[in-house]
């Protein structure tokens, strides 16, 4: 690479630094499988509970829903793997590249920041759709579940989920005090709401859980990928959608309210 095909820093030429970033994302990807255990435990733990759930309760019906529960663990899985992913993993890397100053060494690298930060938030979206793809092929060959019946719009819920559950990820990243907290606050946070939302057997309509975890973007990603993937008709999916957005564009404020380069302990 020669001088010339550095950026100046910060600035943004337009379709010309793609490649740097996807050179980037290269880089972050060679990381994440340089852990096998780490990207195991990542994409693995969604297709261990599939198969559980598949195996044992596929065929079991529920009468508020107009699928059985096979039909339905597949995209509440996707959502799930969406979720971690960009959400709950994202958000512990954050604070740990915070406090472990690597953050602050990014401002001293001479590719802009915005690529090298791009790089990461993409990484953890490739990562994702790694997941999806993997529940989508499982539920499929071993289980006939059938694919999505509106892809159009199951692709849009994928998107808006990606984006604003990474906005989500980082702001919640910039609220977390160090490293030592960042597991446990971010996984005990998700993974309560995750189990109370619905991934685990739907939520009735109506009843108070559902009530309560109507306030919170993950009930909506759920029933939204769940209704698109089987093509529900008479539901709130785009109202979904738009609850999942405005919590992504809450992220981007908090993000760019309390960011910062440096670790937060003294």
């Amino acid at each position: 690479m020669s001088a010339t095909d550095v950026p100046v820093k910060g600035s943004f030429r337009g379709a010309s630094d793609l490649p740097l970033v996807a050179r980037q994302v290269g880089f972050e990807q060679l990381a994440f499988w340089l852990n096998p255990i780490g990207a195991v435990l990542t994409i693995g733990f969604s297709v261990v509970f599939i198969v559980i759930f598949e195996s044992t309760s596929r065929h079991t019906t529920v009468n508020y829903l107009p699928i059985n529960l096979g039909q339905y663990y597949i995209p509440a899985f996707a959502a799930y793997g969406v979720m971690a992913a960009c959400f709950n993993v994202l958000a512990i890397s954050m604070v740990n590249r915070r406090e472990m100053g690597l953050l602050k060494r990014l401002r001293l690298s001479p590719l802009p920041t915005w690529m090298l930060l791009a790089a990461i938030f993409v990484n953890w979206m490739i990562i994702a759709l790694i997941q999806v793809v993997l529940l989508l092929a499982v539920g499929r060959f071993g289980y006939a579940v059938h694919g999505p019946r509106d892809v159009g719009m199951f692709l849009l819920v994928l998107l808006v989920g990606l984006l604003s559950f990474t906005a989500m990820g980082v702001g919640i990243s910039t609220v977390v005090p160090n490293a030592d907290a960042a597991g446990p606050v971010v996984s005990l946070v998700f993974f309560i709401l995750v189990a109370l939302s619905g991934l685990y057997f739907p939520v009735k309509p109506g009843s108070g859980l559902a009530t309560f975890t109507g306030f919170f973007p993950i009930r909506h990603l759920i029933l939204a990928t769940v209704d698109s993937f089987n093509g529900i008709s008479d539901t709130s999916t785009w109202h979904d959608i738009l609850v999942v957005a405005i919590w992504g564009a809450v992220g981007v404020f908090v993000s760019l309210r309390r960011w910062e380069w440096s670790p937060k302990r003294g």
